[in-house]
């Protein structure tokens, strides 16, 4: 994949930065497309710039880039609960409008196209782990439906373009990750955890705590997704990692770094709040020879150091 014109949607994002970072690492130019709506300029700000060009755009919106694409890379979405509950139009733009756009700019340009997927698309899972050859178990009126239902349409809208305009399409279904450059106050449980530790204050559970989740490091994820983007396969393939913890083991790890027992403040389950989430990583293994490396301790000694300078 070296030496290509890469265009990132939604690149000044947690994922998107770290995507631009590994592509420019790896010799190519990238071209980010953010509004900055839920991105940020800073994770741009300490990359190399001589083949790095950021535009602010709003992906709903025609999109236009002057000379050759080799790759499309649609990761433009608010992605953690608080967002999509804040943005619930934009969320489902984005998913829609977005990657028709995106969709429409890899056609015109005759390149490959990569959608950012995500385990949501399951749902609260009935079945466990998660395959890719599971429709899903989701509401599709709930307050989290709005991302739900706008990624399963992204994914519709992208195999549309690839059996109607043979758009080399790719669609990555990412599981929980987690890593530096995530927002403190994104909704997701690995920042709110770190946050609360690094202030002394209790760390927040929903529920009980028993429900699970499979946490995958962020350099782990870019590397299947880059492998999956230069693959030859079509389908969705889910990227994760299948080593599953309860929300209350995730707080005793962190227990465990910081060297004191965290105390932990019990709260209301948000409504369609998934019980069990865990990837079946098979079909990426067999197809991608990839499977992830950073196990948990390491992922979050990784990522509260990263937040301890920054907080």
């Amino acid at each position: 994949m070296s030496s290509q014109r890469i265009v990132i949607t939604g690149g000044a994002g947690f994922l998107g930065s770290h995507l631009a970072e590994e592509l420019l690492r790896r010799g190519n130019e990238v071209v980010v497309l953010d509004n900055f709506i839920t991105g940020n300029p800073d994770n741009l700000a300490a990359l190399p710039q001589d083949h790095l060009t950021i535009i602010k755009q709003d992906v709903t919106t025609f999109l236009a880039i002057d000379g050759p694409v080799d790759l499309v890379l649609h990761f433009a979405s608010p992605a953690s609960p608080i967002d999509y509950l804040k943005l619930p139009i934009q969320t489902l733009k984005v998913g829609s409008l977005g990657t028709h756009n995106a969709l429409g700019l890899a056609k015109a340009k005759n390149s490959r196209f990569l959608l950012a997927s995500t385990s949501e698309v399951y749902g609260d899972p009935n079945v466990h782990p998660q395959t890719e050859d599971y429709w899903g178990h989701v509401n599709p009126v709930g307050p989290r439906g709005v991302y739900d239902e706008a990624k399963r349409f992204a994914e519709a809208m992208a195999m549309a373009y690839h059996r109607t305009h043979g758009v080399e399409t790719r669609i990555v279904r990412i599981f929980n990750t987690y890593g530096p450059r995530m927002r403190l106050h994104d909704g997701r449980v690995v920042p709110a955890f770190i946050a609360q530790a690094l202030r002394g204050e209790e760390l927040t559970v929903f529920g009980d705590g028993r429900q699970t989740r499979s946490f995958c490091f962020v350099s782990d994820l870019i590397e299947g997704i880059l492998r999956l983007a230069a693959s030859d396969y079509s389908g969705p393939v889910n990227i994760g990692n299948p080593d599953e913890f309860t929300i209350l083991e995730l707080a005793e790890k962190l227990s465990e770094l910081v060297g004191k027992q965290l105390p932990i403040k019990f709260s209301e389950l948000p409504t369609d709040d998934p019980r069990q989430r865990k990837p079946d990583i098979t079909l990426a293994h067999t197809l991608l020879g990839w499977e992830p490396k950073i196990k948990l301790h390491e992922g979050l000694q990784r990522t509260l150091d990263w937040f301890s300078k920054v907080i």
